[in-house]
């Protein structure tokens, strides 16, 4: 048996959830006041450039910093990376969380910053 690669085990998990174009993402965002828009990279990455009215949690600490953010699990949370990786793993755990409106925006950062504006 070998091992998966990382774009594999992307893929598959790509395929369970729900991925949007940053373009249906903004149209979203405009009727969902209260959505979060979660940047997963690290905090280097996102000092480098960042995408307006997002938060940086990075992946490897999703889990303990979302109930600072919201504990509802009907929350709107769309999640973005710099190509949707990590995007789409990390919307793996918050499924498994519980939170039930998940989406992946599923995309280049550069992308997701002509969609949403650059901070």
């Amino acid at each position: 048996m070998s091992l998966r690669t990382l774009p594999e085990i992307v893929a598959e998990t790509k395929a369970g959830l729900h991925c949007l174009t940053p373009e249906a993402a903004r149209e979203m965002l405009a009727d969902e006041p209260n959505a979060l828009v979660i940047d997963v990279r690290e905090p280097g990455e996102v000092g480098e450039k960042r995408a307006t009215g997002t938060i940086n949690l990075p992946r490897g600490i999703l889990e303990m910093k979302i109930p600072e953010y919201t504990t509802d699990p009907d929350t709107p949370i769309f999640l973005h990376c710099a190509t949707g990786g990590r995007a789409a793993l990390a919307a793996e755990a918050l499924e498994r969380m519980g939170f039930t409106r998940v989406s992946v925006i599923d995309c280049s950062c550069d992308e997701v910053m002509q969609a949403l504006g650059a901070a």
